[in-house]
């Protein structure tokens, strides 16, 4: 049964009718219409998730990032647990973790879940800017203008830190699938994802892009996507990720990303192994939880 929105007029009315009502009582009866002396409150503690690990972790380049880590309780596979890096941990790492913990009986929750954030508790951070995409030109395209102030154009050090460093701290802590290593981005980590894809083809098991901002810096990422799909078609690579693609239909970019994923669907002649999703009541913000069941089956369930 749905929760129904009462309006704020109509509680306030029904607040002071009640407030009303006892005031008229006897005195007696409002002693009896009184609540009695609250007990000492008890101690209010943060809720930590279960089957979950936090910690930070320095890149070789001084950038500190704040990791969120949810891993099955039953005991690894003989090969290790799959992985899913995802993006915007501090946003999106609950959801994930959850999913993925309610879900453990099934393939879907079979694997860890690494979220990759920052050292703060706001759900976004401005250095995400530096990490998920390309470098802003001087002066910058249309529209660009509030963002050139930033730092931008990490992309390719962070992509090293994903599957450097961070890799290597997970297998340590962790039994782990090195084969089967995966990456979920939104919006503009959505965009540093498929850049992963284009200039490291092999790195990850499968990819996926949600809302990807492929207009971004004035669609700038369209060459790499060109010179990634030469290489392909000439056969120099051997075994790319697999690739999903999901968007939201209340959103924006909706047709462009639609086609793009008609271009890359193409390319399945040449290897690439690519799905496309479409939630049509989901606007930017809010497909990243409905993808998250999706996501989980494409990176966990498919071998």
């Amino acid at each position: 049964m749905g929760i129904r929105n009462v309006p704020v007029a109509a509680a306030a009315a029904a607040a002071a009718a009640a407030a009303i009502a006892i005031a008229a009582l006897p005195v007696a009866a409002q002693d009896k219409a009184a609540s009695p002396a609250p007990a000492a409150a008890a101690k209010v503690q943060p809720f930590a998730m279960p089957q979950t690990d936090s910690w930070e972790l320095t890149s070789d380049g001084g950038e500190v990032y704040r990791i969120f880590v949810s891993f099955p309780i039953t005991p690894p596979p003989a090969d290790g647990w799959p992985v899913l890096y995802v993006l915007d941990g501090n946003a999106e790492f609950a959801g994930f973790a959850e999913a993925r913990r309610v879900q453990e009986y099934d393939d879907v929750g079979k694997g860890i879940v690494v979220g990759v954030g920052y050292p703060t508790d706001q759900v976004y951070d401005s250095r995400r800017l530096y990490d998920y995409a390309p470098k802003i030109p001087n002066p910058p395209p249309p529209g660009m203008e509030r963002f050139a102030k930033l730092r931008s154009g990490g992309q390719d050090p962070f992509v090293a830190f994903l599957t450097g460093k961070l890799r290597a701290e997970i297998a340590r802590r962790y039994t782990i699938n090195p084969h089967r290593q995966s990456l979920f981005g939104h919006s503009l980590g959505g965009l540093l994802a498929l850049h992963a894809l284009y200039t490291r083809s092999d790195a990850f098991n499968a990819i996926v892009a949600a809302s990807p901002s492929l207009a971004w810096n004035g669609q700038s990422v369209l060459p790499l996507e060109r010179e990634f799909t030469a290489r392909l078609v000439a056969g120099k690579i051997a075994r790319p990720s697999r690739l999903m693609v999901v968007v939201g239909g209340q959103e924006g970019g909706a047709e462009t990303a639609a086609s793009f994923a008609r271009r890359i669907d193409r390319l399945s002649g040449y290897g690439l192994r690519s799905q496309f999703r479409l939630y049509g009541e989901e606007g930017h913000m809010s497909v990243p939880s409905r993808a998250v069941t999706d996501t989980l089956r494409f990176v966990f369930g498919a071998r």
